[in-house]
């Protein structure tokens, strides 16, 4: 019996990833008392007490948390941090299983594992592919509009959306400076920053990332078919890949369509004749995009993985 501590608990990937491990067997999830959520001493007892601890909390709470775990020293737990304090920053092992063949490996040995952005891993999911077969240049010059549920924007967000203080569909980040860039272009392999526009609909959960590319973009012309094979033998030679790509021409996307799954799924629309395209890739923000993707990861690290589960 594996025991996991998640320090704040209370947020709502919080709530979901507890609710996911609480389904576990082999898994025992130790809680706090709400008073002392933010007692020192009373974390720092159930973190000697865990194997696991998952960090659902803002960057800066997370760090000390985090320095709190190693003066633990040899009795530190492993660590989940589902924050974006740590994802670019060495040791930590990037939290996407599916990034490359080696990738898996890397989580189930490491200790500090980072848990990527939900906005990130669409990204990622479709760039990285893309890169390693040589279709795409690392120096291409991309943009990634994108929409995501509510819930991706933290609790004012959520209770404005909810209380009906929103708009139907709001741009944000049009400064052009947004906190995923960085690691889309660590673990895509984009030497050029992209440019991602990101925006939020009147519905809790969801997104779509997408990747428009003209034939100019691309360093070789390549059919529908070609880019689903370059998705399709990145993927699927994965155990523990929870990406699906999608072989049917799409015509509509319910941003809404994988909720209440860890899934992502790659769908690949072009026109013939001007060789236009644009890869989409669908997930639930909360899923994959958060609760869902530490939880694999979890499994990886405590070599409880499981293939392929919904």
């Amino acid at each position: 019996m594996f025991k996991i501590f998640i320090d704040g608990e209370a947020g709502t990937t919080g709530l979901l990833i507890k609710e996911q491990l609480q389904r576990e067997a082999s898994l025992a999830v130790l809680t706090i008392e709400p008073n002392l959520r933010k007692d020192v001493s009373a974390k720092r007892v159930l973190m000697r007490e865990a194997d696991l601890v998952v960090l659902c909390l803002a960057d800066e709470q997370a760090r000390e948390s985090v320095a709190l775990i190693e003066s633990l020293g040899a009795q530190a737990p492993k660590v989940v941090d589902a924050s974006s304090a740590h994802r670019t920053q060495a040791p930590w092992v990037y939290g996407l299983p599916e990034l490359c063949p080696e990738q898996e490996d890397r989580i189930a040995q490491a200790a500090w594992v980072s848990n990527p952005g939900c906005y990130a891993t669409g990204a990622i999911a479709l760039l990285r592919p893309l890169i390693d077969a040589g279709v795409l240049s690392r120096d291409a010059a991309i943009a990634l509009p994108s929409v995501s549920g509510y819930t991706g924007g933290g609790r004012s967000m959520i209770e404005s959306y909810e209380q009906g203080l929103s708009p139907l569909m709001e741009y944000y980040a049009l400064g052009l400076e947004h906190k995923h860039v960085p690691e889309i272009m660590l673990y895509s392999g984009l030497q050029r920053r992209p440019l991602f526009v990101p925006s939020v609909g009147n519905f809790s959960r969801g997104m779509v990332v997408q990747l428009p590319l003209h034939p100019e973009q691309l360093t070789r012309a390549v059919s529908r078919s070609a880019l689903i094979d370059v998705y399709r033998h990145h993927y699927e030679r994965l155990p523990y890949s929870e990406v699906r790509v999608k072989l049917e021409v799409p015509t509509r996307l319910d941003a809404c369509g994988l909720n209440g799954t860890n899934w992502l799924e790659i769908e690949v629309a072009t026109h013939e004749s001007s060789g236009q395209c644009v890869v989409l890739a669908r997930l639930d923000n909360l899923g994959k995009g958060a609760s869902g993707a530490a939880v694999q990861n979890i499994r990886l690290m405590l070599g409880l993985a499981r293939a392929r589960h919904n």
